[in-house]
């Protein structure tokens, strides 16, 4: 993702106000060396990272995707930071399971200085109730005042605990006046296509059950092998012990299936739209254009196979097929993929895309375990500061980019090292978020970088159909019954899509998921359906969208 981020300066006249109205409490939140602390404007306006450029010091900053292989220390932008802050990264990432690894280091209370894991997660409440990490506000107080001066003031108070304090920052987070005051917030799903197949079968209609299966027909008739390797007439995300993003959450919102109905909690699952579809890959598996082989690849599997263009059409992330994508591109661009209209309901409603909230994507911690706090709140509030966010945006000034009449333009032969060869262009030069854990997103976009070929069109063409829909994201807390019976009928979720997929008729369908659904009762569904919209229903409160 699967690769879709903070103001800055916006909400601060704001977030002055809040901070004066709710001082009192706010001081009873915070360590006793900081309560009677005032802050200077003078050392709001000097950043803690400057102070300390000098003195080296390695933070360990564990990020929970096992996908991530970006390193520390080699290309420009990380060795431009390390020089502006003194800190240089040790990158720690899991091998195999996430979970596992995440709940090993918990355990053990081994979790390095730094911690990125999605704000989903379960673990994301268990690292603050169990004391692990700090709350930033208190190393701000402390160690770091301009931290206030760039953090923004709409992501504090929706990331503040019910102590008070904050304890962690997301990246790519986008609040609901972003999307009334920019045109330019897209999705990162997409129904994408290989261009020259699609084309030459006549670009046909893929909206209805029909049209997607006598397109998979015509596509495989036309290239039935890509370099004497089987086309794979659709693809996908990988599957997990959890189900798979494609054929579920991707598919419902193209659909445009509801989060609620009369203010409770829609139940997706069993969406009589989106069990036509599931019908229909089953009926697709049956008559022989479902691969086996969707069913067991890994995202290294998957990226290879997009970079030989062997798949005719998959609903995925359109940021997350960037190298394989440019790979593409530089080799043939009619044979990329483009993003076009997929699977719809039977009213042929528009999709409904969701972009990030105010959650963002992930969220970054400082553990107690760390022995330099001052310098990683510095590090944070230098990344999070519109100097940080040009640093991995956009590179180094001259040599990256130059700024060309007020606005920034990226070199050209930089550029065509990003649209060709995305990995060449993370180890040379860094940028471009390739240091995504604290990215702004609606920052980022001021200076209207376009994304360019042959990435542009699979952003653009979501812009119609992005939708905020963070007050439908819940979490339920690591350890609890819901919790439990949540991680439990998703883990039956994961066994049960692929049977509903390969199920040798409809009948053998309708039996496997009317077990699953019986399942899932047992399991304890209603109350998580309870506790989903008193969550739903709190959210839209905090945001006003009541």
């Amino acid at each position: 993702m699967n690769g879709k981020k903070i103001y800055g300066f916006k909400y601060i006249l704001i977030f002055c106000i809040i901070i004066f109205i709710t001082g009192c409490e706010k001081k009873e939140t915070v360590t006793d060396k900081s309560k009677d602390r005032v802050h200077s404007e003078e050392s709001v306006n000097e950043p803690g990272w400057k102070k300390n450029a000098g003195n080296k010091v390695t933070l360990d900053w564990y990020i929970n995707f096992s996908w991530y292989t970006t390193t520390w220390g080699k290309n420009l932008v990380s060795k431009e930071i390390t020089k502006d802050t003194g800190v240089e990264v040790n990158f720690i990432v899991p091998t195999g399971n996430e979970m596992e690894k995440l709940n090993s280091m918990i355990a053990s209370d081994t979790l390095p200085d730094l911690v990125t894991l999605g704000w989903w997660d379960m673990q994301t409440q268990e690292l603050t109730d169990k004391d692990l990490v700090y709350a930033l506000n208190e190393l701000a107080d402390e160690y770091d005042s301009y931290f206030y001066k760039v953090a923004d003031g709409q992501i504090i108070n929706w990331y503040k605990n019910a102590d008070g304090n904050l304890y962690c920052y997301p990246s790519s987070s986008i609040s609901p006046n972003d999307y009334e005051n920019n045109k330019n917030i897209g999705s990162n799903q997409n129904f994408l296509v290989r261009k020259d197949i699609y084309e030459a079968i006549g670009s046909p209609d893929m909206t209805t059950p029909e049209g997607f299966i006598t397109a998979c027909k015509k596509a495989v008739a036309y290239m039935p092998k890509v370099d004497n390797k089987p086309l794979i007439p659709v693809g996908s995300d990988e599957f997990t012990i959890h189900g798979c993003n494609s054929f579920d959450k991707y598919l419902q919102n193209f659909l445009s299936i509801p989060f609620e109905i009369n203010g409770e909690y829609y139940d997706r699952y069993t969406d009589p739209e989106y069990i036509r579809w599931l019908k229909t890959f089953r009926k697709l598996n049956e008559m022989g254009y479902l691969s086996n082989e969707i069913f067991i690849d890994k995202r290294m599997q998957l990226e290879e196979k997009m970079a030989e263009g062997r798949y005719f059409c998959l609903l995925y992330q359109g940021s997350d097929i960037q190298t394989p994508q440019k790979a593409l591109y530089e080799k043939d661009p009619d044979k990329i993929y483009i993003a076009v209209d997929g699977p719809k309901n039977s009213k042929g409603d528009d999709p409904t895309l969701p972009s990030t909230g105010l959650n963002g994507w992930t969220v970054t911690f400082i553990s107690k375990n760390c022995e330099n706090p001052d310098r990683a709140i510095n590090f944070l509030s230098y990344l999070i500061s519109e100097q940080g966010q040009k640093m991995t945006y956009l590179g180094v000034e001259g040599v990256t980019y130059d700024n060309i009449n007020g606005k920034p333009v990226i070199r050209p032969e930089v550029l065509k090292l990003l649209n060709t060869n995305r990995k060449k262009f993370d180890d040379i030069y860094g940028a471009d978020n390739a240091y995504w854990m604290l990215q702004d997103n609606v920052m980022q976009a001021k200076w209207g970088i376009n994304a360019g070929e042959p990435m542009a069109q699979l952003k653009e063409w979501t812009y119609p159909y992005a939708a905020y829909t963070a007050q439908y994201d819940v979490i339920f807390e690591n350890g609890t019954d819901i919790s439990n019976a949540y991680f439990h009928i998703q883990k039956e979720w994961g066994k049960v899509l692929p049977q509903l997929l390969l199920a040798s008729s409809e009948k053998e369908f309708d039996r496997i998921l009317e077990k699953f659904i019986n399942r899932r009762t047992d399991l304890g569904y209603e109350k998580i359906m309870e506790e989903s919209t008193k969550q739903m229903n709190q959210s839209k409160k905090k945001l006003g969208l009541e």
